[in-house]
């Protein structure tokens, strides 16, 4: 087990706040399934950040949030329309055409973002019985390549999803490093960008797990209490994921948080930019890094410290940070690296 890892920020420990909030939801019995005081708490809080007007929902996993929000929006003969690069369409084995039974039809995203422009041409044969019917679009914030879409590119993007009679979903497993990146609220981002329905990720900003799923068209959470419980994602101890919330939601926790993976991975990317063979491949603008790096250095380094390759015939590696990365960490990394390429002392 590697001690120092940029493998993922779902790696990363949890913040110490998020414990003691557990802690101080052990005390005592409390009403189960959501009906207690901190589940509310924690819906009050949510509701500050993205806007009052909405429903949420409370859930374990990132996946769960995406399927059933995405379940919310379509039916079996309709199709969702994502990037080639999404997590929904590359790393959830298949969750949502099993549990939904639609289509996704993936558009190409070299930086993991879509255009506008493309989603147009998927929509030709609309009304046709022979052709699947798309009802949704789904986008990540930040990327799954670490990228992020301006407040312009999504709200193109919702115009011509909503212009077309369709629904726009946002994962938003890393919705904190975006907006800070952004410089913006969380409401601009999500609401205020023209999203119907986001998954609110709270795991990779130092919870154990926690998700939400968070309904800005209310009339797609109709019936969502079954939909959840036959989803497998009502917790019956509740309070033990809403107090999680309640932590990351207070002192802004979350922003800390954020900006401080955020500032790691910049300090990362200017520490191996410019060694012998390294290539960004993105621009950094959250918490992740991606680079070409000589495999023999990959090789090397990766004794000392977890990373992802991320596409083995280019050789380009997935560096990630995460809200409790440390300085000395980074410098140490760049220091191997530039051993493995030849620089080193």
């Amino acid at each position: 087990m590697h001690s120092r890892a940029f493998g993922s920020d779902n790696w990363s420990g949890v913040h110490p706040d998020v414990l003691a909030a557990i802690a101080a939801a052990n005390v005592g019995h409390a009403p189960s399934y959501g009906n207690e005081d901190w589940t509310k708490e924690a819906v009050k809080k949510i509701r500050a950040l993205v806007g009052k007007d909405c429903d949420v929902y409370l859930l374990f996993s990132g996946t769960a949030a995406n399927v059933l929000g995405l379940q919310s929006m379509v039916r079996s003969h309709q199709a969702v329309i994502c990037a080639e690069t999404a997590h929904v369409h590359t790393s959830e084995a298949g969750a949502a055409e099993k549990h939904i039974g639609c289509k996704l039809i993936p558009l190409p995203a070299p930086k993991g973002k879509i255009s506008s422009a493309d989603i147009p041409k998927q929509l030709g044969y609309l009304g046709n019985e022979h052709h699947v019917q798309p009802k949704a679009v789904t986008v990540t914030q930040s990327t799954e390549y670490g990228t992020v879409y301006s407040l312009g590119e999504l709200k193109e993007i919702s115009k011509v999803t909503h212009d077309n009679g369709m629904y726009l979903h946002m994962d938003g497993a890393r919705i904190f490093n975006a907006a800070v990146s952004l410089g913006c609220s969380i409401e601009e981002t999500t609401r205020g960008a023209g999203v119907d329905v986001l998954s609110f990720g709270g795991t990779k900003n130092g919870l154990i797990a926690g998700e939400a799923l968070v309904f800005f068209n209310r009339k797609l959470a109709e019936d969502f209490d079954f939909r959840r419980m036959q989803g497998m994602q009502l917790a019956s101890k509740m309070r033990f994921v809403a107090a999680q919330y309640v932590a990351l939601l207070s002192n802004d926790l979350w922003k800390k948080n954020a900006e401080h993976a955020n500032r790691m991975a910049k300090l990362l990317s200017d520490g191996i930019c410019g060694l012998p063979g390294v290539t960004l491949t993105q621009k950094v603008q959250s918490n992740s890094v991606f680079a070409i790096i000589p495999p023999k250095a990959i090789s090397k380094v990766q004794k000392e410290f977890g990373f992802h390759v991320w596409n083995k015939d280019l050789s380009e590696a997935r560096l990630v940070t995460s809200f409790d990365t440390d300085e000395a960490e980074v410098r140490k990394f760049c220091s191997v690296l530039a051993g493995a390429v030849g620089m080193g002392p």
